[in-house]
């Protein structure tokens, strides 16, 4: 055969039989997760490109206009009816724009906000070397103690890239409730929990523990996001699609176009089922849910206290919201299917979590089984399976991630001569020695116990009044028994604060910056206000509880 002969076979065989269509973006709806992208982006560069002393000024600058300008897009956006009656499915199918995605992704940036200001306190720890420290390791890459560390240390070296990795884990979370499709699923999923594996092990204090808190959560985590990724296969395997709406037409027998190979797999619930289980544990696990929880309180304990606060708050924000979506909006058909697992799981990690919580000594560990408890209320309200239920769990998850967020601001203030004093002992008789300090962190331990006038108590009431209407009632028996429970433990610390006496080599509170008080203060003012106050964010939840399908 003639070289030019060759030559037209390979021209015509790659002459297009269709145009391919570009795909159409809508960018104004897509724009909060788009400039938080763009900011991220921008701190890596700063990295890069910008002399070390000036670097930490930077990122914080880029940071906050970049999750502010975030918000302020998500405003927009719900000002523009896009949370009612605008919804929309963007991107080609891959991201629903509606209410529920509105109000988490809001709640996350806000969360990410105030967490930010926590991240970037420099006035707790004494200076080294003359120079300010943060909660971060000097240099992430050094092994704990070796000279290099030393030598980074004495150079005043801070690890300024938590703050890119921050607007990365942010952005992950603002896509995940938002996915539409699987695969936009999975890969929030990822762009949220790589930077989050990497933030626990940057702690400057205890390296050796945060960096084994990291390596727990990242062996963990893969695990997870293996069977989660099992899951998309199985469902994409049985419904031929990996758009939500599709495979909620095949789950519910309403799709009208079948093909053969479509009609095999229809027929075979076990792809279905399996699929569902997969997906659903790996969900559950982000939420730190009974009996995927066992990471929880060691990551939370190791890693840098700012970043649990933030992971605390946040991660359970976007996890419910695509677990809403997944069960709301895919899976309707399956309801009396997921239930009953459901009802399970909610009640073993409602008791679960208060249970093993009355056991702890150290604060932190303290507050991850309390977590834990907390995942069990909300999932209550999942299980209410109504409108009321959705607006309940977006309302709840409000006012949880911003006691969290202060709840650990105010463990970072406690203090000795090994950094953090976590241990509960440490924190006999505060209340005498820094009672604003003690009253702060009690306001929060009450609004987690759910006690009247805080936010702890409206999200709840609004939680279980959703589950009882939607039949769940043995539920809610179940979870105010679970609350006495926790309500013990949260006012054991209170008592241990006020009416002990304080240890004479007992710890220092730090004096803090503006930015940590300011995390502080919006905590407790969102607490006092949700609680005293909380007819319009019920009636803004109420609002953005209708997914577009």
């Amino acid at each position: 055969m003639s070289a030019t002969a060759v030559h037209s076979l390979w021209t015509t065989a790659a002459d297009p039989i269709g145009k391919i269509d570009a795909p159409k973006i809508e960018y104004a709806q897509l724009s909060p997760m788009l400039i938080v992208i763009g900011a991220a982006i921008i701190g890596v560069l700063v990295e890069a490109f910008v002399p070390r002393k000036s670097r930490y000024y930077a990122q914080m600058f880029v940071s906050a206009v970049g999750l502010a300008a975030g918000f302020a897009a998500v405003v927009a956006l719900a000002a523009d009816g896009y949370g009612t009656t605008k919804a929309q499915i963007a991107a080609m199918g891959a991201i629903a724009v509606d209410g529920p995605a509105l109000f988490l992704q809001g709640t996350i940036l806000l969360s990410g906000l105030v967490a930010l200001f926590t991240f970037a306190e420099r006035r707790l720890d004494p200076a080294a070397h003359g120079n300010r420290v943060d909660s971060f390791a000097a240099q992430a890459a050094s092994v704990p103690g070796s000279d290099s560390e030393k030598a980074a240390i004495k150079a005043g070296f801070t690890t300024t890239e938590v703050f890119p990795l921050l607007l990365f884990a942010v952005s992950g979370m603002l896509l995940f409730p938002a996915a539409n499709d699987l695969l936009t699923l999975f890969v929030a999923l990822e762009v949220f929990s790589l930077p989050l594996y990497l933030m626990c092990a940057l702690a400057r204090r205890k390296r050796v523990m945060s960096q084994e808190a990291a390596v727990k959560y990242f062996l963990l985590g893969a695990f997870a996001s293996a069977f989660t990724l099992f899951g998309i296969a199985m469902l994409y395997g049985y419904s031929g699609s990996m758009s939500y709406g599709t495979i909620a037409q095949v789950v519910d027998g309403t799709i009208t176009d079948i093909t053969p190979a479509l009609a095999n797999t229809m027929g075979n619930d076990v792809l279905l089922l399996i699929g569902t289980a997969l997906i659903v544990m790996g969900l559950l696990f982000k939420v730190g849910a009974v009996p995927f929880h066992m990471w929880t309180p060691d990551v939370y304990q190791g890693a840098p206290t700012p970043v649990t606060g933030f992971m605390a708050a946040a991660t359970k924000v976007a996890a419910f919201g695509a677990l809403l979506r997944i069960l709301y909006v895919v899976l309707p058909g399956l309801r009396w299917d997921w239930r009953p697992v459901m009802w399970g799981v909610a009640i073993v990690t409602m008791l679960g979590g208060a249970i093993v919580a009355i056991t702890q000594t150290d604060i932190k560990r303290l507050l991850a089984y309390s977590s834990i408890a907390h995942a069990g209320f909300i999932l209550a309200g999942v299980i209410a399976t109504t409108p009321d239920g959705v607006s309940s769990v977006l309302f709840y998850l409000l006012a949880y991630s911003f006691v969290t967020i202060g709840a650990f601001a105010v463990v970072t203030l406690v203090r000795d001569a090994g950094g953090e004093a976590t241990h509960l002992s440490k924190w006999a008789g505060l209340g005498r020695r820094s009672p604003l300090v003690a009253a702060v962190f009690a306001v929060f331990l009450l609004a987690f116990a759910g006690i009247p006038l805080t936010s702890g108590f409206t999200g709840k009431f609004a939680v279980f009044k959703a589950a009882a209407e939607g039949g769940a009632a043995p539920l809610v028996v179940i979870g105010v028994i679970s609350s006495a429970i926790a309500a013990f433990f949260y006012i054991r610390v209170i008592v241990l604060m006020f009416f002990s006496d304080p240890r004479p080599e007992g710890p220092t509170v730090a004096v803090p910056s503006p930015l940590t008080v300011t995390a502080i203060g919006v905590g407790v003012a969102v607490t006092l206000v949700l609680g005293v106050a909380p007819q319009y964010f019920l009636e803004l939840a109420g609002d953005a509880g209708v997914f577009v399908r």
